[in-house]
Order: C-alpha cells, then structure tokens, then sequence
C-alpha cells in the first residue's frame, strides 16, 4: 500500500516538473530515454527510483496511478507518455519535439 506522503509526492513532481521521468541507473531503455530527451531539452527532471530510499514505493505509486509498472515511467506537460518505447515513437513521428517545446 502507497502512502499518501508519496502520492502526494508523485502528484507534485509531474506537476513542477514540465518533463518528469522515473527512471533507474542501470536501465538500459532509461538511458536511452534520457538519451532521446538530452538531445531535445536540457529540462527533463530525471529521478533515479534505485537511488533514493522511497524508490521501491515511488515505483508502486506510479503503478497505480498509469497501470504501468516498468521504468522509465515518463510525463510530459502532466500527460503520461508511457516508457521508451512511447517516447521514440513519438519521436519517430516527429511528435515529441512540438510536445515538449509546449510543455516548456
């Protein structure tokens, strides 16, 4: 079970954040977000779930809030985008740079 502490937590980093993503270290397809992302934007705030204390909750708050358990877990504008595959799809069809130029 979620705290309300850590919902409220994850409410107010999408929310602060124009392009929030969850993340962890070692992940390959987060890297490759964050990759994507550096490339558009020096404005992604990036949380690394697998260095922080609440990391394994933050993960399960995300869950029940997009139904999606895997890493990245990415918000542009408030909108939930989805994981990296998501994300270069956009991209691919040249979606993703209007979408973060009217978050920013």
């Amino acid at each position: 079970m979620v705290s309300p502490q850590v919902n409220q937590k994850i409410q107010a980093l999408i929310k602060d954040h124009p392009i929030f993503v969850a993340s962890k270290t070692y992940c390959p397809y987060c890297s490759a977000t964050k990759k994507t992302l550096s490339s558009i934007t020096g404005d992604a705030y990036v949380l690394e779930l697998d260095t922080i204390d609440d990391g394994a909750e933050i993960q399960d708050a995300l869950q029940e809030l997009t139904g999606q358990r895997s890493v990245p877990n990415i918000f542009i504008a408030g909108e939930h985008i989805g994981g990296n595959s998501d994300l270069q799809a956009l991209h691919s069809k040249d979606q993703l740079v209007p979408k973060i130029k009217a978050a920013l």
